[in-house]
């Protein structure tokens, strides 16, 4: 084999790179075979088909493996609901439900959520039929900038969901990883405890007016 100098080298890395060719000849691959690791699948760096089960649908986007949950509802699937604002897993803006579980959608990647059932806060409420959890965010003055509020609404309903009937110590724990910048705390509890009560018909009414109490006492 003729010896390459330097110079040829990097010309002809160029060139490759360009064209898709090796510098002595034949094509390169473009796109790696699947491979694996320890026995762990490889996936990437380039943009992969990826399928969701978001709301009771299917949806599909092509994402490289690093996009997260968030920036693919957003970005690629058009549900905004769920808001960017920090981006760090802190804030609980982000916050979807991932089969029933909230999570914060920022700290999810999009290709370890596929297969798995992911609720929007698109998906439980829409104008002329809210869930009766927006309407009592609604009702009781539950927000105010509203970057938080989509947020707070799935994990609350995550709780709701797993404990139908929270007193307030239960509701503040269950909303307690998500931030409120103007400070809407009271009236979240509040719209947590009525959406509790209209679920639930056949709760009595001494309940419903201790958790009255309750609310506007802790208000």
């Amino acid at each position: 084999m003729a010896k390459i100098s330097r110079r040829d080298f990097l010309r002809g890395s160029a060139a490759a790179g360009a064209l898709g060719t090796g510098i002595l000849g034949g094509s390169v691959e473009l796109e790696a075979a699947p491979r694996t690791e320890a026995g762990v699948g490889i996936a990437g760096p380039g943009a992969l088909p990826m399928t969701f089960r978001i709301n009771g649908e299917t949806r599909q986007a092509t994402l490289e493996p690093r996009v997260t949950l968030l920036d693919a509802l957003r970005d690629h699937l058009d549900l905004t609901g769920a808001k960017k604002v920090c981006d760090r897993g802190t804030c609980g803006s982000c916050t979807v439900l991932l089969e029933g579980k909230a999570v914060y959608a920022c700290s999810v990647l999009a290709i370890e959520a596929q297969g798995r059932s992911i609720q929007t806060v698109e998906g439980i409420g829409r104008p002329g039929k809210l869930h009766p959890l927006q309407a009592a965010f609604v009702e009781h003055d539950a927000q105010q900038c509203g970057f938080c509020t989509p947020g707070f609404v799935m994990a609350a309903k995550a709780l709701l969901d797993r404990n139908p009937h929270p007193n307030l110590d239960e509701i503040h724990q269950g909303l307690s990883g998500n931030f409120c910048r103007c400070g809407t705390y009271a009236g979240m509890r509040k719209a947590v405890l009525h959406a509790a009560d209209t679920a639930d018909d056949e709760e009595t009414e001494p309940r419903r007016r201790r958790k009255k109490a309750e609310a506007e006492a802790d208000g």
